[in-house]
């Protein structure tokens, strides 16, 4: 007996619920991790603890060319996200060699908490997700910094200057965070439902193949395998918070080994929402060229560093069973 293809307008129409599903779903269970995680950022930011947390950042800021002032803009987007950076750089007077470090440093540790978290939903320890972009961050930072020249008493370096923290009364405060999470809320929804219909749709007409095919090279380059190539283009062009549940809906639907989700992680970790973040410091004068090279060049370097890391642990494990079998 042979079964009936389903007609066209009947596998759009499953297309469309599932993807809608899937999308509703997923927009949930973002919520669940995005509300109580900003709310705790907005308290800490509220009571003035985010401020007092410079010893912190203060000792290794020489290390990477940046002076002291550099501590407010990276401590607020670590844990806020770039919004709240680029609005403290713009205020704070920084050279420009500084504000382009700041940028770096912070285009691949931002929001830190709650995007790890996403990682480790999908293929990663969170703690690990954290550090590493931490690591990161610091290194490509240092090398950027000594390639410009730049460093925290160099003639371009400001002179400090000390923000304090004004309190504003709770309510205000709370009002402000409500609405904001209201605007994100909604912003994410908007892109995950659509996000996820025209997945399912790719799907269903075997699209996906094509076009992992198409960025096969590419994924090469980067050091990704092919099954993945989804979930890296979802992450470079719409970030680990915005396109989180497509990467865990997909995480969850595949069979991917450890070593392709780790090599992912890695690779968009530091290199994920390749328009809209970059873009946020265009305004501050920095050169689209720190903006968008250091961190693509980073996340290359990584994915390459963990597959030959990988690679030559097998070999050892190879090497020593055989030798464990010989001596018996």
């Amino acid at each position: 007996m042979t079964t009936v293809p389903e007609s066209i307008p009947a596998r759009v129409k499953s297309s469309v619920i599932t993807g809608l599903h899937k999308g509703w779903t997923g927009w949930l269970w973002l919520l669940k991790i995005i509300v109580p995680v900003s709310f705790a950022t907005a308290l800490l930011v509220h009571f003035g603890v985010i401020y007092r947390m410079d010893f912190i950042f203060n000792p290794v800021m020489n290390l990477i060319g940046l002076s002291s002032e550099a501590v407010l803009p990276i401590i607020i987007g670590l844990f806020t996200g770039i919004y709240g950076a680029v609005a403290a750089m713009a205020v704070i007077p920084l050279s420009m060699a500084h504000m382009t470090l700041i940028a770096v440093f912070l285009l691949i540790s931002h929001n830190l908490i709650q995007e790890s978290i996403v990682q480790g939903r999908s293929g990663i320890h969170p703690v690990f997700a954290a550090l590493f972009r931490l690591f990161m961050s610091f290194c490509v930072t240092f090398v950027c910094s000594k390639i410009m020249g730049a460093t925290s008493g160099s003639p371009e370096a400001v002179a400090a200057v000390t923000l304090v923290h004004t309190p504003v009364p709770f309510t205000a405060m709370f009002m402000d965070w409500g609405m904001d999470i209201l605007r994100l809320a909604a912003k994410i929804l908007l892109i995950i439902m659509p996000l996820m219909v025209v997945l399912d749709l790719a799907k269903s007409f075997s699209v996906i193949e094509y076009i992992t095919r198409l960025a096969s090279p590419l994924l090469k380059l980067m050091g990704l395998s092919r099954p993945t190539g989804m979930l890296w283009l979802t992450a470079s062009v719409f970030g680990l918070s915005y396109g989180a549940a497509v990467i865990v809906e997909e995480a969850r639907s595949h069979n991917y080994s450890r070593d392709e989700l780790i090599r992912l992680h890695l690779s968009v970790g530091i290199n994920h929402a390749m328009v809209e973040d970059p873009a946020l410091f265009l305004p501050l004068g920095v050169s689209a060229v720190w903006l968008w090279l250091p961190r693509l060049i980073a996340a290359i370097a990584a994915t390459h560093i963990f597959f030959l890391i990988s690679f030559a642990r097998r070999l050892y494990v190879k090497h020593a069973y055989h030798k464990k079998l010989c001596n018996h």
